[in-house]
């Protein structure tokens, strides 16, 4: 029992000394594999640096431009790790993992198929979407300016400061709407006039309001149609374009037409009326109230 223990014993000092006296002489080879390593990523960063330049005043695609360069840092890093593991003689390592990598990447791509949809997605947003850093886009009913678009995921920034997060997969396989690359819009704006007005007259004008807006694009003309007879006013559409470059554009349509519409209005003697209830008395309608009160309270009065 003493000679097992003993001889185990022995056993693991042989073993712990021969790991020291490996690892004392792999230390040079692994301190000139962390330097060559550092040295490789450095090299990438630098060049990472002068691509953006260069690429900034070549491609105005900022996403293109941010995806190369996603790009070239991990090319650096996988070329940095296999020259490390080359240097510390860890050749059987780096056929190993070359050999693993298709079977590792059948698996990760079994066990994360959103995440492999999200980064192609992602890549063809970069080349081929006409989206960019700096749109206004629509998606899934988020509303917002195209602040970061990544491999993963899109960043929308909010009107309200927020940033929304989108994955990659729904840009690409759903539906979503891009108000900035025509460069204009359409402004739909409801209006209600009073039954008492003339309706040659109101839309005389209300296109002469619109059309002294000076930012509104004379190349398109300014439509009115009456649509609805409403509960107290006969309402219609007014319809112009602006262009359309930020969210603010619109607004800005938006307020200064309800603004020169007004102005109009009140120049012209034309009312927007109040909402009005009408309320009839008896079984049928249309009888006063107080021919429906009783015939002593009528005597009384």
């Amino acid at each position: 029992m003493i000679n097992n223990i003993s001889n185990a014993y022995n056993l693991l000092i042989d073993k712990l000394d021969s790991w020291l006296n490996t690892a004392i002489s792999m230390l040079p080879n692994f301190v000139i594999a962390i330097g060559a390593l550092l040295l490789i990523m450095l090299m990438g960063k630098l060049l990472r640096k002068v691509l953006r330049k260069a690429l900034d005043k070549v491609s105005g695609n900022i996403a293109v431009n941010r995806l190369i360069e996603s790009l070239i840092k991990i090319i650096f890093l996988i070329v940095g790790l296999f020259v490390a593991l080359g240097i510390m003689n860890l050749d059987k390592t780096v056929t190993s993992l070359l050999a693993g990598v298709g079977i590792i990447g059948l698996a990760l791509g079994f066990a994360f198929q959103d995440a492999a949809s999200n980064f192609i997605s992602g890549i063809y947003l970069a080349i081929r979407s006409p989206i960019n850093v700096g749109d206004l886009i629509e998606v899934n009913d988020k509303f917002g300016t195209v602040k970061k678009i990544g491999l993963r995921a899109t960043t929308i920034l909010s009107f309200q400061g927020q940033d929304i997060v989108v994955p990659n997969r729904l840009i690409f396989e759903d539906s979503y709407t891009h108000y900035t690359i025509n460069g204009e819009q359409r402004i739909d704006l409801e209006v209600g006039v009073s039954y008492g007005d003339d309706l040659e007259k109101v839309e005389k004008v209300t296109l002469a309001a619109i059309n002294s807006l000076d930012f509104i694009k004379k190349d398109k003309p300014v439509d009115l149609f009456y649509n609805e007879f409403g509960n107290s006013s006969i309402n219609f559409i007014v319809r112009y374009w602006v262009n359309m470059g930020k969210r603010r554009d619109y607004l800005k349509g938006l307020s200064e037409g309800v603004k020169a519409i007004k102005k109009a209005y009140d120049e012209n003697d034309i009312t927007i009326p109040f909402p009005i209830r009408t309320l009839d008395f008896g079984i049928k309608g249309g009888e006063k109230l107080s021919e429906m009160w009783p015939k002593n309270l009528r005597e009384i009065n």
